[in-house]
């Protein structure tokens, strides 16, 4: 059976990344953290850590990792389900969202049942392509993502489509795009990318294109402030929600310079069927507030 308090050793310093910090957080001495650790490794007969300078968990770390974590969502559930709140009288949840959600209209829809409800939320944020395999795992409680289809045990539930238009700067138009949008002058005009998942970037251009991103120059920017804010700048073009672009479009200090580039990311609420009633009362303000919030359109 695994110690709880060398789990809980393992789990700071895998979340902080330093034995320092671990010991801190736990008030121990960084000896004490690194006993319970070593103790850890020889009873499971695997290193779980590297020591390195942040730490990083090995693939036996990782699954440990993930197995503690769910652990302690259920734990937390299971004491909110019989006690109704958390510490401070507030209740928590853990939600997966993508940063483009999180930076536009995730929080404004999600505030009046927050405020009124006293919850709190934990945001991991992730592609959405990847957000429901946080719920999967069972590290968070509902995650807002672009997959249409339920997990078992989960409901998928529509919110709305995003619209993303293909944006630059009228002068970064005329350097690069002046005779269009075409493969050659994609190779030669750098693009903002959120960051190497960001699928919805490089799949359109291969797609469209044939371009994979060695074939042009390219910035990672993993930011939804930063990432329009390298756009206004004339760094590069990249594909902005309508949320984020729809005055300086309007002003025309950014262009839409390919209008059959436009995309449409359509957006799923999933969660756990079975799930506490500020779940629910959560969900149904989500869902209630999400799709006009969304679609923001510019024309």
């Amino acid at each position: 059976m695994l110690n709880h308090k060398q789990c809980e050793a393992f789990l700071a310093v895998a979340e902080t990344g330093s034995f320092d910090l671990a010991a801190a957080r736990l008030h121990l001495t960084a000896s004490a953290v690194t006993l319970r650790m070593q103790s850890l490794e020889k009873y499971l007969g695997q290193m779980l850590i590297v020591r390195e300078r942040p730490c990083k968990t090995t693939a036996a770390g990782m699954a440990l990792l993930h197995y503690l974590q769910h652990s302690r969502l259920l734990e937390q559930n299971f004491i909110q389900s019989l006690t109704g709140q958390t510490s401070g009288d507030f209740y928590q949840v853990n939600i997966a969202a993508n940063a483009d959600s999180l930076a536009t209209w995730l929080l404004p829809a999600l505030q009046p049942a927050l405020t009124a409800h006293r919850i709190t939320v934990h945001f991991q944020v992730d592609d959405q392509s990847q957000t429901h395999h946080l719920l999967e795992a069972g590290l968070v409680n509902a995650c807002v993502a672009q997959e249409s289809k339920a997990m078992k045990g989960c409901k998928a539930q529509y919110l709305g489509s995003m619209t993303y238009r293909f944006a630059c700067t009228p002068d970064f138009a005329e350097k690069y795009f002046a005779q269009g949008v075409h493969r050659e002058s994609l190779r030669a005009a750098p693009a903002i990318i959120f960051n190497a998942k960001d699928q919805m970037h490089t799949a359109k251009i291969q797609q469209r294109f044939g371009l994979n991103p060695a074939q042009y120059p390219h910035f990672f920017v993993p930011s939804s402030c930063a990432f329009i804010d390298a756009v206004m700048m004339g760094l590069g073009y990249g594909w902005l929600p309508d949320y984020q672009a729809v005055t300086h479009i309007k002003e025309r200090t950014l262009i839409e310079a390919a209008p059959e580039l436009r995309l449409e990311l359509p957006l799923y609420w999933h969660h756990w069927n079975q799930q506490s009633d500020m779940l629910n009362i959560l969900s149904s303000a989500l869902l209630a507030h999400a799709e006009s919030m969304m679609n923001q359109p510019v024309d």
